[in-house]
């Protein structure tokens, strides 16, 4: 269980992109994650502009919106169910 914990608090990403209903996400690994934006009120009720205007924080462990105000972390994406 420990090294699964670890791999999730090492994964960080490299893109992210939307379509009209999720947001996704490539790793470095080269998995890609696919999470609804109606789990994130403040994205699913950005425009494109702002959903677009995103930069990683942390060497990639996350994710910032400056203009929305929002942070997603990669191992939290990992983590939700």
């Amino acid at each position: 269980m420990k090294i699964l914990v670890d791999k999730i608090a090492e994964a960080s990403a490299v893109a992210v992109w939307f379509d009209d209903i999720k947001m996704y996400v490539r790793l470095v690994d080269g998995r890609e994650l696919g999470v609804p934006l109606d789990w994130f009120p403040k994205l699913r009720d950005s425009s494109t502009e702002e959903r677009n205007n995103w930069r990683f924080i942390g060497r990639g462990k996350g994710i910032h919106w400056e203009s929305i105000d929002e942070d997603l972390s990669v191992s939290g994406l990992l983590r939700t169910k």
